[in-house]
């Protein structure tokens, strides 16, 4: 992930400070797997994979490093990786 971020951020250009300081603040942090920017870029967002039981010691740590390094309030939302994608049979054809 840190890769691809650097691509992103080198190669294309489609960075910015905000999102190379996240993914800075990230890199050291335990329990963090990976970071890089996602979604179009130019002040967008990053994605963090966070082992489950460092999530909160993780976003305290972000929150306040954002606010520390850039003045600015960081925003963050959580979410959980599930079991992946299923054929689901619809209703007509279980008829």
């Amino acid at each position: 992930m840190y890769g691809s971020h650097a691509g992103l951020r080198d190669k294309y250009e489609v960075s910015c400070r905000e999102l190379d300081v996240l993914v800075e603040l990230a890199r050291p942090l335990p329990g963090v797997l990976g970071a890089r920017m996602m979604g179009g870029g130019f002040g967008g967002c990053t994605i963090n994979l966070v082992e489950t039981d460092k999530v909160d010691a993780f976003v305290e740590s972000m929150t306040a490093g954002y606010q520390r390094e850039l003045n600015l309030t960081l925003e963050t939302y959580r979410a959980t990786i599930v079991s992946g994608v299923e054929v689901v049979e619809s209703v007509e054809a279980g008829r």
